[in-house]
């Protein structure tokens, strides 16, 4: 299936640190990531229904992406906030949702999909503030991908973890994490919050951190970005 491009951005409900609501502005950032696959957090309005921030209309309209169906209403993008977004060519095989434990509102989504005939397992987070419930919720994920058919599997979100070290060690046996770079605060970024997992079947080529004028401004996060690739040992799976 060769090299595929996985993104992760926390868009803030698409207000900027100018405090502008600006989907397109949002768009325009995801467009410079050149990815197949882009893993939103805090896609969808906190009130209410949840109203998508980033309208499907915007995506559909101006990008080459199209929002895997994860919401259960007709006007959010994603569940908890968070969405996918992927190729229009993406085969989408399987959802599922995750109401996450902790003191907080938290749920997480897995996507299974068909990249250029391979399938993949997809996991979107965006974990809680506390440490307490971070754990907790890592357990949930972990226990569900457990229960599920063994599939080469990537997780990617914003998972608040401000330490290097600790923290997210329920993942560490089963996934290699990498924090690409700081990615937080967007204005000054002095942690790597965002983070990308992935099993022992795939392989990291490269990744990095989008930081320029445009991104620096969007959100309080920078989005990242990994270069992954299928490994010739596709039995291993989360």
């Amino acid at each position: 299936m060769g090299t595929f491009r996985l993104a992760s951005y926390n868009i803030r409900k698409c207000v900027g640190l100018d405090l502008r609501r600006n989907p397109h502005r949002t768009v325009e950032v995801i467009n410079q990531l050149h990815a197949d696959i882009v893993v939103l957090q805090e896609a969808d309005k906190r009130l209410g229904p949840r109203p998508a921030a980033l309208p499907h209309k915007v995506i559909e309209e101006h990008s080459d992406l199209r929002p895997i169906e994860i919401a259960q209403n007709d006007v959010s993008l994603g569940w908890h906030g968070n969405a996918v977004l992927a190729r229009k060519e993406v085969g989408v095989t399987n959802v599922h949702r995750l109401t996450l434990p902790g003191l907080e509102p938290r749920g997480a989504v897995i996507a299974e999909i068909v990249l250029s005939g391979t399938p993949l397992r997809l996991v979107g987070v965006h974990l809680g503030l506390m440490r307490q419930s971070r754990v907790r919720q890592l357990a949930a994920i972990r226990q569900k991908l457990e229960d599920l058919p063994e599939m080469p599997t990537v997780i990617a979100g914003d998972m608040n973890e401000w330490s290097p070290h600790v923290g997210l060690e329920s993942l560490e046996e089963a996934y290699d994490l990498h924090a690409p770079g700081h990615s937080f605060h967007a204005a000054r970024p002095v942690a790597g919050l965002d983070r990308i997992g992935h099993c022992h079947s795939v392989a990291l080529k490269d990744a990095g951190v989008t930081e320029n004028a445009l991104t620096r401004r969007a959100s309080d996060h920078l989005p990242i970005w990994a270069d992954l690739e299928l490994t010739a040992d596709q039995n291993a799976s989360g």
